[in-house]
């Protein structure tokens, strides 16, 4: 199955419209619009995809669809999911602009970002949600989150934690390659 490339465009353009809260927010709305509604990925694929956006210089969520883009269609994928995924938040940061100064100070609008800030925190539950049951899979790795998760709560630096990830991820692929002979 080919999938058009304007309609991967338009799935992205109402991705980018829709996301609000930054990269974290961008797994619940890539299952619904790629995995449950067209089935063109599946949920491990953009977990993957999620994963390896982290894991690269840049902006989670372009990273992310773009991945995702080019596993459907190539460089071309790539690219017009990205330029769906920008399109929307564009505009609305070039409306916007000449009234930033007037809105801060807006009750109403401070009534909206409220609303949406709640928004977002759901939206960052359901990211843990679909990231837990494809990462958290045996003792082990929910051993190493329980840790991990510790090391934050008492200031830790993320930086120390990934290097330490890496590595328990390193040994754990050669204690389960080790077993399995």
């Amino acid at each position: 199955m080919k999938i058009r490339l304007s309609e991967l465009f338009l799935v992205c353009v109402r991705i980018g419209a829709l996301l609000l809260g930054g990269g974290y927010v961008i797994v619940p709305l890539l299952v619904s619009e790629f995995s449950e509604k067209r089935n063109w990925l599946t949920r491990e694929e953009i977990i993957d995809f999620y994963a390896m956006g982290q894991c690269i210089p840049g902006i989670i969520a372009p990273n992310t669809i773009m991945l995702a883009g080019y596993k459907l269609r190539g460089k071309t994928g790539a690219f017009c999911a990205l330029l769906g995924l920008t399109l929307a938040p564009f505009v609305a940061i070039l409306a916007l602009a000449s009234f930033v100064s007037i809105l801060l100070k807006s009750v109403i609008m401070n009534d909206i970002f409220w609303g949406v800030n709640v928004a977002i925190i759901i939206l960052i539950i359901l990211t843990v949600k679909e990231v837990w049951g494809v990462s958290v899979v045996d003792r082990l790795t929910f051993l190493f989150f329980i840790i991990a998760f510790l090391m934050c709560v008492f200031g830790i630096s993320p930086a120390i934690i990934i290097v330490l990830a890496i590595i328990c991820g390193l040994l754990r692929s050669k204690i389960v390659k080790g077993e399995s002979k």
